[in-house]
């Protein structure tokens, strides 16, 4: 016992009671520095340590997080006790450091434990203490805390009376325990007032934030009461330091391919949802303090995750550290080799320390890379969450600036840069301190030649000051580059069936390839760049070597192995660091660049639409509409207003029509009313809740049901009823799922109709109090339009106000009072018969409408009988079918995704690209010379070092020469790298461009574009992107891109909310996949450092239980130095695996659209047609048969008819007959299963498809207008002079509204030509036809959105223009075909009768005559 007393407390000093030596008396508890004492103030800390290891151990239930209550302590009070507590802590590390290192030095012992042990208990347990109250404080019960925070009072307490009132000299302890007083009062305080638990105290207007997102259905909360969420979220303070948490997922994982059900939830922290509110808050609370100044988004973030950011600050704090402490380590190691032992068993303490400090440098190093991973997780789904939202309320002139594909980039590029920076932010200040740290290592062993090496790293740091700027300008000039790249590819993409009906394919291939060229000309710079500064911080160590052993020669500094190998064990921890600045550098630039970008976005105006639409009682109301002298201007500062001096009541109930010509801003009106339109003058009202149904059928990808629904839930019986009212009950038997059956991206499996019948029922059951229509009926056939008006108009909608946009006169008459409006003005508002009676304008109209039915012809129909609609029973023909088929029967198929270990066949494909093979060979056999040489280097200084036959001289010249040929090595190496990761880049996008571009449409139909384009962010982006699941991110992109497309009808029906908590869901399904990647990559790491420590501690004892002499010195440190840097080495091989399984994973994937079945050549040389072919015109159709995928059934079903040439085809037909499906036949967009077609005695499937849809002009269903120019759209290969193109704008009544933009010619069209109405667009496709003058013209209902006058002089210019030419129309308005030499009705995809229009119709049950008269019933109603 008296052993042990001796061992710990020695001979203590107690000159505090006279100089008598203390004895182990009780009394001696009163005097600071004796061993009693210390023995109290260890006993304390260890009590207070217990209390929390017992805490950590007795978990409490998990309860759901606030967000509100993440910021309540985020006070003064919590910053100083933080503060003062932890430097407190620091300050009894390193004092307890520095008495255990004067102890060895002086008296070559560690003895009396007491007086360094002490300090270090004190010091952890503050540093401990101050870390877990302030920082975790909320997640500890309170009166664990209050207990914990009395007792830390009591003993500080203690200690500073004693100080004060005891001691009688003052030291560095004395001052030191005096200061824990006010610290545990800072502790104290805080623990009682500074934080209230329970308790959500919300800053003023904050409910508002959350209130959209409490109470979703569909949203976030709901994964909680599932029970499957990570157990990270309930893992104790053990199990996350050493990631045991992820134990269950790596078994489950060994025994099987995982799946997306085995992958556990994130927890509630970590959700977009609780991300992007917190986000909220801190906005609100910096608009709060400073109203007058624009939130900062970046220090938004910052006050979201400062705490997180402080503690992953504190274990790289640590991380340097310990790994500082390796070198110094190092230097006693070759010191007690060489026989210069401090004490006994020196060795064995030193093998221990070196174990603990690896182990402690692992923990600490996994703790910071994870930690600041999630942080850079939670910033990327906020940024991504409020993207999507900013974007479902940007105005149009904010849309002008942003595109589409540009706000996707915003996400799936600029979002994850900004998350991939936390994770690199702590390296910008370690670096600088391990540099610093390092210096005065290197002091301690070389002395003055420190100088030397300080003025060497200076040097090298500042000549990457202009590679910095260089880097910053090239990495700005590819972003751009790469945003004009993907807007024409999604461009492309998006539009490709009109693209191959042109023939335009290879065009806007070379065009998105001349811009991918500009991109690589960028990418090329960068990635040089790049490589030049990684030679220059690889040679960084070889330059402070000659520098430092230079200065040292010229000195005489001594050269022993004991300062050689510390001063390049230091060289080598730095080494790492210095060599990752590149990348920081790269990755803060691209993090500025992008959050610039996003702060851009963020800051653009808002749609201000919040004072137009209200909501009250509809019965109390005079008007539900109310316009007062308004102008309204879709473009800012406008000279001309696109709507000007516009007055309008609507009172509720009231049902109006709005007709005039095209252009004259019906659309733009009903705009308006929804709030779109900027209301620069005069006032707007609406009241109640708004359905709106756009001209262009906007539909999303998912089921039928889910589109009706839109977000509702399901009343059954209300469901049927929609879909008998809409006409949808025979579509759906039809289809093989029914009302579930999969929609493709924008509908493309379904007709015109059908997309616009489906859209009329999304309305209708939202059960509004406006309707809003926007020519609904333009899509579907007579019978369908005259069954829809009645049903629905005039029956579903009776009693609500509707607004019917139309170029239909035949429902006019039916109206409350029709608008007429012309040029942006309304020019009267009445009803049908005084229109008639007091406007000459409506007269003309109606008369345009009356020519074009041509009633003189149809004046021999004998009048019948009319039409009647049996009454169908909903409850007997629309019965949900019980779904038996799989899930991949359905049109749009599961994404691809390779399971299990691909081997090297992902490899051998990318090496395989244009001399892959070559430019890796070169690359391993340099860097083989380059590591040789490395240990070479290092090998002749270990085998030297001490030689006496070998010079200084020469010892340092070999050791450098070495040295620059390793350099010089690499950098050929690095140049191979680059040319192997360009060329390949090259050749992958070339040949994934290629197997797009001539993918047949049947790809399209079934693969949304958000796939598509993962890919290619996949290969534009940089290594942060292949980190992630490539299958989630798509569904995120895709749901972004439909948003982005139909934000207009989400707005309308007020359905923000629901698409925004769908987001946020799909955010947290891409989440969960990444957190899982990088969670088990340091838990991977980690064992694998543990192993390589006790690897290297093994070794250690080794080399201190062999003889003395056994090594040589010189050895000993370089083995010792390679063990040392072991750890880094483990990181680096692991994350570099990591990044090049990934990458394979992109190939992998790039691979799958890579090998898309194509369609037929394009050109075929030895079937070419002649160049005046087709000369005649003549089309036979031979029992033509047309499926779209081989298990679907036959849409055409043996077709045989001949066009003869000249002739004027009409084809008419129900909606979903088979019309459009016949056409695409003639295009070849689809194979047929059987059958042929002939044009002018060639069959078309034996020349190419290019010589083929060359030959062809066509005006498609959907009008389609490209960004660019006018004369881009209507001219895009540069074919016709401007003459040409303005005759043919004056023939298409579109040379005035040109002439009146600003440029004329060159004016703007902007994405989907959205700044032209529908009917104007439809126009610019009649201009492309006019300019090509072919010899077959098809018309896919071509005339649908344009009103009858216009389509009376586009039929006479058609007439003359095409007067000798085939001319094969589909058409829903009967008048539209009445003038063809030929008429072929069709009917659930066969020719049910095809001759002339006239003879059918005298037909006995001729289809065509019913559908005549349907239409002539029509026309007798308008009259």
């Amino acid at each position: 016992m008296e052993y042990l007393w001796t061992v710990f407390c020695g001979e203590s000093d107690c000159s505090y009671s006279g100089g008598n030596q203390c004895s182990s008396s009780l009394v001696s508890i009163i005097y600071p520095s004796s061993c009693i004492n210390d023995m109290f103030v260890i006993f304390v800390d260890l009590l207070l340590l217990l209390l929390l290891l017992f805490d950590f151990f007795c978990k409490t239930l998990p309860r759901r997080i606030q967000p509100s209550t993440r910021f309540q302590c985020f006070h003064l009070l919590q910053i100083s006790s933080t503060i003062f507590n932890g430097g407190l802590g620091l300050v009894y590390l390193s004092y307890g450091v520095w008495i255990l290192e004067e102890t060895l030095r002086n008296g070559h012992t560690t003895l009396p434990l007491h007086l360094w042990l002490v300090m270090l208990f004190q010091g952890f347990t503050w540093l401990l203490m101050c870390l877990t109250v302030s920082l975790r404080g909320k997640q500890l019960p309170k009166a664990f805390l209050r207990l914990w925070s009395i007792l830390a009072f009591l003993l500080a307490g203690f200690l500073a009376v004693l100080s004060l009132f005891v001691g009688r000299r003052v030291t560095i302890k004395t001052v030191i325990d005096v200061l824990s007083f006010p610290a545990a009062i800072l502790l104290l305080l805080y623990t009682y007032k500074g934080c209230e638990y329970g308790e959500v105290v919300q800053m003023d207007g904050r409910s508002s934030l959350h209130a959209p997102l409490i109470g979703q259905d569909g949203g976030n909360s709901k994964i909680d009461s599932c029970g499957n969420v990570t157990p990270f979220s309930r893992a104790g303070f053990f199990s996350r330091i050493s990631f045991w948490w992820l134990n269950p997922l790596m078994k489950k994982g060994k025994e099987k391919t995982l799946e997306d059900k085995d992958i556990p939830q994130l927890r509630e922290l970590d959700r977009a949802e609780t991300c992007y509110l917190l986000f909220l808050e801190q906005l609100n609370v910096q608009k709060q303090r400073r109203p007058s100044v624009p939130p900062s988004i970046l220090w938004a973030i910052v006050c979201c995750h400062w705490r997180e950011i402080l503690i992953s600050g504190s274990f790289a704090l640590l991380k340097i550290l310990t790994l500082s402490a390796g070198p110094l380590l190092l230097n006693s190691f070759i010191k007690v080799a060489e026989g210069k032992e401090s004490f006994k068993y020196e060795g064995f303490v030193l093998a221990i320390s070196l174990f603990f400090a690896k182990c402690l440098e692992s923990v600490s190093q996994r703790q910071w890379y994870f930690r600041t991973r999630l942080i850079g997780l939670q910033v990327r789904s906020l940024l991504s969450s409020a993207i999507y939202r900013k974007q479902l309320r940007l105005s149009n002139a904010a849309k002008m600036i942003h595109s589409s594909g540009e706000i996707t980039n915003y996400v799936t590029v600029d979002a994850y840069r900004i998350g991939e920076f936390p994770f690199w932010f702590h390296q910008t200040w370690t670096t600088v301190l391990q540099l610093c740290i390092a210096l005065v290592i290197l002091f301690h062993a070389v002395g003055l030649a420190t100088i030397a090496a300080m003025v060497t790293i200076v040097l090298t740091v500042l000549c990457n000051t202009p590679l910095a700027k260089l880097q910053h300008k090239f990495q700005s000039k590819l972003m751009v580059a790469q945003d004009e790249r993907l807007k024409a590819s999604t461009e492309s993409l998006v539009n490709m069936k009109v693209l191959k009906l042109y023939a335009w394919e290879t065009h806007f291939k070379n065009f998105v390839e001349s811009l991918r060229k500009e991109e690589c000309k960028w990418l090329s710079a960068v990635q040089l760049r790049k490589a030049y500064n990684v030679v220059l911080f690889w040679s960084s160590p070889v330059l402070v070597s000659a520098a430092t052993f230079g200065t040292c020669y010229f000195l005489e500094v001594p050269l022993y192995a004991s300062n050689v190998f510390t001063f390049l064990a230091t060289l080598k921890l730095v080494q790492d660091p210095v060599r990752t600045i590149p990348d920081v550098i790269a990755v803060i630039i691209q993090a500025k660049v992008a959050l610039a970008r996003i702060v851009k976005f963020l800051e653009a105006p808002d749609l201000q639409s919040g004072n137009i639409r209200n909501k009250c009682n509809m019965e109390v109301l005079e008007h539900s509409i109310f316009i007062k002298s308004a102008n309204l201007s879709w473009e800012e500062n406008s000279l001309k207003p696109t709507l000007r001096n516009i007055s309008l009541e609507v009172k509720p109930g009231e049902k109006m029509a709005i007709c005039g010509e095209v252009g004259s801003g019906k659309s733009t009106l009903l705009a308006a009313i929804l709030g779109e339109v900027p209301c620069t003058e005069g006032k707007i009202q609406v009241y109640g809740k708004i359905a709106y149904v756009s001209q262009t059928a906007w539909i999303q990808t998912g089921s039928i049901q889910e589109n009706i629904l839109f977000g509702s839930k399901m009343d059954w019986q209300r469901y049927q009823e929609v879909v008998e009212k809409c006409s949808l009950v025979k579509d759906l038997e039809m289809l093989p799922f029914g009302d579930l059956t999969e929609i493709g991206e924008r509908g493309v499996n379904l007709s015109g109709g059908q997309k616009q019948r489906i859209q009329l029922a999304r309305a209708l059951y939202q059960n509004a109090d406006i309707y809003l229509l926007d020519d609904p009926f333009s899509a579907v056939d007579a019978h369908t339009a005259t069954s829809l008006f009645n049903e629905y108009v005039m029956g579903a909608l009776s009693g609500k106000t509707v607004l019917l946009v139309t170029h239909q006169v035949d429902f006019l008459p039916a109206f409350d009072s029709v608008l007429l409006m012309s040029d942006g003005e309304i020019l009267r508002a009445a009803t049908y018969h005084q229109l008639l009676a007091t406007s000459k304008e409506f007269l003309d109209l109606v008369n345009a409408h009356k020519e074009t039915a041509s009633p003189e012809r149809l004046a021999g129909v004998v009048s019948s009988k009319g039409h009647e609609t049996s009454s169908r029973d909903i409850k007997k023909t629309y019965t949900r079918k019980q779904l038996k088929e799989s899930v991949q029967d359905q049109l749009i198929k599961q994404e691809e995704r390779e399971t299990g270990d691909m081997g090297f066949k992902p490899y051998i494909l990318y090496l395989s690209q244009n001399k892959g093979f070559f430019y890796i060979s070169l690359a391993i056999l340099t860097h083989l010379i380059f590591v040789a040489g490395l240990i070479s280097q290092n090998s002749w200084m270990a085998a030297n070092v001490q030689n006496p036959h070998v010079s200084r001289l020469k010892l340092i010249l070999v050791y450098l020469a070495i040295g620059f040929f390793s350099v010089f090595i690499l950098f050929i190496r690095s140049l191979a790298i680059v040319a192997l990761g360009i060329q390949s880049s090259k050749s992958l996008f070339s040949q994934l461009q290629n197997s797009l571009f001539r993918a047949p449409m049947s790809f399209y139909d079934s693969t949304p574009l958000g796939r598509i384009l993962s890919r290619r962010y996949y290969y534009a982006s940089a290594k942060e992107l292949m980190r992630i699941n490539g299958t989630t991110k798509s569904l995120v992109a895709n749901h972004l891109a439909e948003s982005i497309a139909g934000a207009m009808t989400i707005r309308a029906f007020d359905e923000e909310e629901h698409f925004f908590a769908k987001n946020l869901d799909l955010i947290d399904t891409n989440s969960t996949p990444f957190f899982h990647n990088f969670a088990t990559t340091e838990w991977l790491i980690q064992r694998l450092e543990m192993l390589s420590s006790t690897v290297l501690t093994a070794s250690a004892l080794a080399m201190v239980l062999l003889p003395p002499g056994t090594f040589g010195s010189g050895f000993i440190g370089m083995a010792l130095t390679y063990g040392l840097s072991m750890n880094m080495a483990f990181v680096y091989s692991i994350k570099s695996q990591c990044i090049l399984t990934n990458h394979m994973i992109s190939v992998e994937r790039l691979n799958q659209y890579m090998n898309i079945p194509s369609e037929a050549p394009e050109i075929i040389e030895a079937s070419r047609p002649s160049t005046n072919w087709p000369a005649v015109g003549k089309v036979e159709i031979h029992d033509l048969k047309i499926r779209y995928r081989p298990e679907s059934p036959l849409v055409l079903r043996g077709i045989n008819c001949t066009f003869e040439g000249g002739d004027k085809i009409g084809i008419v037909g129900r909606t979903g007959s088979g019309k459009t499906t016949l056409i695409s036949a003639l295009f070849r967009l689809v194979e047929p299963e059987g059958g042929k077609i002939v044009i002018d005695d060639i069959d078309i499937s034996t020349i190419g498809l290019h010589d083929l849809r060359s030959r062809f002009g066509v005006i498609p269903q959907d009008p389609t207008l490209f960004n660019g120019t006018v004369r881009y759209n209507l001219d895009p290969l540069s074919q016709h002079t401007d003459d040409e193109i303005w005759e043919v704008l004056g023939k298409c009544q579109l040379r005035e509204a040109v002439r009146e933009k600003e440029g004329s010619l060159d004016s703007l069209v902007v994405g989907d030509g959205s700044n032209w109405s529908m009917g104007q667009r439809q126009l610019f496709c009649l201009g492309r036809v006019l300019l090509r003058r072919s010899r077959i013209l098809v018309l896919d209902e071509a005339t649908a959105s344009i009103d009858n006058a216009t389509d009376t002089i586009l039929q006479k210019t058609i007439r003359t223009e095409f007067a000798d030419c085939t001319v094969i129309t589909v058409a829903h308005r009967i008048p539209t075909v009445m003038d063809c030499t030929m008429v072929i009705s069709m009917s659930d995809g066969l020719l049910v009768e095809y001759d002339k229009p006239m003879k059918l119709i005298q037909r006995e049950g001729s289809l065509f005559g019913q559908l005549v008269k349907e239409y002539w019933s029509h026309l007798q109603c308008a009259d």
